[in-house]
């Protein structure tokens, strides 16, 4: 570094600035440190506050985005040890994930989907006919024809997984600020600065994760994407004698339903509610959550006995697209992005994390992150 930058303040007290404390901030900080890399991590209130506390948990493989799968994959290869690796209870159930198919056009579909991913060279999602689904799901309605299946899926703890990979983080050497909001980002002489509500931070590389908030800074930076705010909302019901191990959702309808082990059934899978960035708070739409609990009854009549105990949403954001912004800046030395995952990044947080951190800290990777790339959108 020379003589200049260090006269003008710009030393870096970290290699790595990681900018939002969710599920991916957090996991690339962990990867990053654990390559030897000092990490600094700013989260604007507290880890875990939004997205990745409050979704419903899926930890699924099943109806990846095809430029998604093979990140995926290995994310779920990096699931089923996490619990050892963290030293922490992240709730993490191997349980099927199980599209319920309604109608003859939706199984061409699946069956086209299952031919593409079998060209590509996965065979994790499988066709199930009517005899198969019922023997995963005997509650299930009898219109129901069949179902996409990923049997070896699952499902985890939002909060309690975000905050043991934090934990983890931190035990690595990760120094973790919250209540610490970034407001603006400058490079000079090869070395960003972050300007804060509670002072400047220096480092060589920046990775602005900063969920629904991520497009506010890289468009300072000139790259904005079309980020749209969303809110999830969840319904968790009374308890229901046992009647479902299968984490369920519908190629035609919106829906995310499964059975927890005290009874309480779990539903979501897209009805959105209304979130506000600037207050950081969600709106629940009853309207909406209506057609999600009837959904549920649908293709689940044992639902029409249940009543609804709680509801939550959080603030979240998608892309047009409906893929995440990830990989580096197509302008900016030393600055990477992840964010925008659409309202599905859970699963995919340890393996974009891990992904994150080698493109970071080696300057490539051995996956594709083209279909991610941030100027997609420039046109």
């Amino acid at each position: 570094m020379t003589g200049a930058a260090r006269a003008a303040g710009t030393t870096p007290s970290a290699d790595l600035i990681v900018i939002g404390g969710g599920i991916h901030g957090c996991a690339t900080a962990m990867y990053a440190a654990l390559r030897g890399l000092s990490v600094t991590l700013l989260e604007k209130e507290t880890v875990a506050r939004h997205a990745s506390g409050v979704n419903a948990g899926g930890v699924r493989r099943l109806g990846r985005h095809y430029a998604e799968v093979a990140i995926s994959q290995r994310s779920m290869e990096i699931w089923y040890g996490l619990e050892d690796f963290l030293a922490a209870d992240c709730g993490f159930n191997v349980a099927p994930q199980i599209r319920v198919i309604e109608a003859e056009v939706e199984l061409e579909d699946a069956r086209r989907r299952v031919r593409d991913l079998n060209e590509m060279g996965f065979d994790h999602e499988v066709i199930l006919d009517q005899k198969q689904l019922r023997e995963h799901l005997p509650a299930v309605s009898d219109h129901v024809i069949g179902g996409l299946a990923c049997l070896e899926d699952g499902f985890a703890q939002p909060f309690h997984t975000t905050f043991a990979i934090a934990r983890k983080a931190k035990a690595e050497g990760v120094r973790i600020v919250e209540t610490c909001r970034a407001t603006g980002l400058r490079q000079s002489e090869g070395v960003w600065s972050v300007e804060t509500t509670e002072g400047t931070f220096r480092a060589a590389k920046v990775l602005i994760a900063g969920g629904a908030w991520g497009n506010d800074l890289s468009s300072s930076l000139g790259e904005p994407v079309p980020l749209k705010d969303c809110a999830p909302m969840m319904i968790v019901t009374s308890r229901l004698p046992h009647f479902c191990d299968a984490v369920v959702s519908a190629i035609g309808r919106p829906l995310s339903f499964k059975q927890m082990p005290n009874g309480t059934v779990v539903i979501g899978g897209g009805r959105l509610g209304r979130a506000d960035r600037t207050t950081n708070l969600s709106e629940i739409l009853f309207d909406e959550l209506h057609l999600t609990a009837e959904t549920a009854s649908d293709i689940f009549p044992i639902m029409r006995e249940a009543s609804i105990v709680r509801t939550w949403s959080g603030v979240e954001s998608i892309l047009p697209d409906a893929i995440p912004v990830m990989g580096p800046s197509a302008r900016h030395e030393g600055l990477f992005y992840s964010f925008g995952y659409s309202t599905h990044g859970f699963q995919l947080g340890p393996g974009c994390g891990e992904v994150m951190a080698e493109l970071i800290a080696t300057g490539s990777t051995g996956y594709s992150l083209d279909a991610f790339a941030v100027n997609r959108f420039a046109a």
